[in-house]
Order: structure tokens, then C-alpha cells, then sequence
């Protein structure tokens, strides 16, 4: 009897856990409404962005796109409309230049939902990498995001409908863990993720929400353009993740979006990094919060046993005469 009582007490430690992962949530889970809502969405002409649009515009939100071409704007523009039947605006400006994009985001008028997905990469080995493709990567990926917000941000916050907005970074696994030949895209990726930690801080108070979206490789004319000149070692360790089509991950990206998670990832790998790296990200599901604490010391073995195969590559393609160990 006495085993019995144990037994059933024993089964309630879950129940008692998982009740006390939802008290301790923050914020809370909700949903973003999308139907006629304006979402701006930043290089929005190709890729990504551009199946990011025709996500939104088929679900009914008023969609802006944003690039620096305008002819490419105007061919996306095209293709919404066959495929959707909808006219979506466009706006050529540079993530770069903030007054132009204060001017673009004043033309457009207020933002529900702001998807930072403008983006450069180029891998690269640092002391093999020109300084101006490093400032390139950080100023776009980085710098143009914090203008990008800073322009919506005085128009989210005074909006007369008070429902739930949003505020999308388009990050990286490359931004989850750092990778040879990464060094200046993984910095600007990472630095996406503090970028998004606190101003989730600065804004919940206005009901605006972050999400920061993890996709690995995805199959775009840009990624063709990329390997062309990526070291090998970067080629070997990043062929793990396998590549993703851009509908695929925009799929992934607007359900995250939506569901107002904070952090999105788009396939299984980049579901288990964002377990193995969650530390003091925000969490709105009680199913994620218990995964990321039952399985830490699992998923740092892991992390462990995939830096020892990837040194193991490093040290093969660029050391091929030394002994592993030394």
C-alpha cells in the first residue's frame, strides 16, 4: 500500500512541474492577428522574403515590400498578384541609410507586423576576408534591423488598435552556433539575438512581439552565389544541416510569427539547437520550457560530441600531418 502511495505520488511530479512551467512563463502565450493588417516585410524581392509575401497576401494582410531594386520590386510585385490575385506595395530603400528608411516606413504608414529578413553572407576565413564585406555584413544584417525598428517602432507603439504586434528577425542557425568561415556572418547573426532579447524587454509593455527565426541553408539564387567561393571546411560541417526550400521556411517563419514564439526554428537540427541554446531566451510554450530543462545535460553531451567531429574536420582539411590530440 505504502508503494502504491509512493508510486502515485511520484506521478504527480510532472503534473506539478509542468503547472509550475506555466506559472513562471513569460510572456504569455497568444496569437497575432494577421487579416488586414499591414506587414512589412524587408527583402521582400527574392528568396525568403519574397515567400514570406505571398504567405501574408494570401492570408489577407496588407503587404508592403522592401529592397534596394526597384525592377526587382516591381517583378515581385508581378508575381504576387498571379498568384494571389493581390496588390502589394513595394518601396526601394536601403536598410542602411536610417533616413531612408524613416522616410520609407512614414510613406508606408504604421506597421503590424515588421519582418527584418534582409540579409548578405559571404564566407569567408577572417584573414582571408576584406574588411568591407565584413561592414557589409554587419551594417545589413545587423545596423539595418536597428533602423529598421527604430523607424516602426514610434508607429507600433501608438497605434489605436491595441491587439498584439509583431517584430521579426530573420537570424540563422549560423547564429546559434559559430562555424568555421562564419566569423563575420555569425557575429551579425548573434548579434541579432541580444538585439531581440531586450527590446522584447522594452516593448511587451506595448504588446509588441519578437520573434527571431533560425533557418539553415536555404536553396536561393543567393546560396547558389555563396558556395561558389565558401572554404571547404565551411562546405563539410554546414552540409550537416542539409538545405531548406524558401517556401519551406517561410512556411516555418510566418506559423512562428503567428504563434508569437520567440524563437522559430525551421527543421530538426535547428529544433535541437534551439533546445541546446536557449538560456535565457523567453519561452511561451510549457512543452518547450520542460524539453529545454529535462534535456540540457543530453543535448551539451551532443554539443559536445559535434564540436569533437567538427575539429576533427578542421584539423584533417588544414593539418593534415598532425596527430589528433595535439
Amino acid at each position: 500500500m505504502a508503494d502504491l502511495a509512493y508510486l502515485a505520488l511520484l506521478s504527480l511530479v510532472p503534473i506539478v512541474f509542468l503547472v509550475f512551467l506555466k506559472f513562471i512563463l513569460r510572456p504569455h502565450p497568444m496569437k497575432i492577428p494577421i487579416k488586414s493588417r499591414h506587414v512589412m516585410i524587408t527583402g521582400g524581392s527574392s528568396g525568403i522574403g519574397l515567400a514570406l509575401a505571398h504567405q501574408a497576401a494570401a492570408e489577407g494582410a496588407r503587404v508592403t515590400i522592401l529592397a534596394r531594386n526597384q525592377e526587382r520590386l516591381e517583378e515581385a510585385k508581378a508575381s504576387i498578384r498571379l498568384s494571389t490575385g493581390i496588390d502589394v506595395g513595394i518601396v526601394s530603400a536601403d536598410v542602411c541609410d536610417f533616413e531612408a528608411v524613416k522616410e520609407a516606413v512614414e510613406t508606408v504608414g504604421p506597421i503590424d507586423i515588421l519582418i527584418c529578413n534582409q540579409g548578405v553572407f559571404v564566407a569567408q576565413e577572417l584573414d582571408n576576408q576584406d574588411i568591407k564585406d565584413i561592414r557589409g555584413m554587419i551594417d545589413i544584417n545587423l545596423i539595418g534591423s536597428f533602423n529598421l525598428v527604430k523607424a516602426a517602432l514610434p508607429g507600433m507603439k501608438n497605434r489605436t488598435d491595441r491587439k498584439p504586434v509583431s517584430i521579426a528577425f530573420m537570424s540563422s542557425q549560423a547564429g546559434q552556433v559559430g562555424i568555421y568561415g562564419y566569423t563575420a556572418y555569425s557575429a551579425s547573426k548573434f548579434g541579432l539575438r541580444g538585439l531581440a532579447e531586450a527590446l522584447q524587454h522594452e516593448v511587451i509593455s506595448d504588446n509588441i512581439h519578437v520573434s527571431l527565426i533560425f533557418p539553415p541553408d536555404t536553396d536561393t539564387p543567393g546560396l547558389i552565389e555563396e558556395n561558389k567561393n565558401k572554404p571547404r571546411v565551411t562546405s563539410i560541417i554546414a552540409a550537416s544541416s542539409g538545405a531548406m526550400k524558401a517556401d519551406e521556411v517561410a512556411k516555418k517563419a510566418w506559423d512562428g510569427i503567428k504563434s508569437g514564439s520567440f524563437i522559430v526554428p525551421c527543421n530538426l537540427e535547428g529544433f535541437a539547437l534551439s533546445i541546446a541554446t536557449a538560456g535565457l531566451s523567453p519561452q511561451r510554450s510549457v512543452f518547450m520550457a520542460f524539453l529545454e530543462v529535462v534535456s540540457a545535460p543530453l543535448f551539451r553531451i551532443v554539443a559536445l560530441c559535434i564540436q569533437f567531429s567538427w575539429y576533427g574536420i578542421i584539423e584533417k582539411e588544414k593539418n593534415p600531418h598532425t596527430q589528433q590530440g595535439q
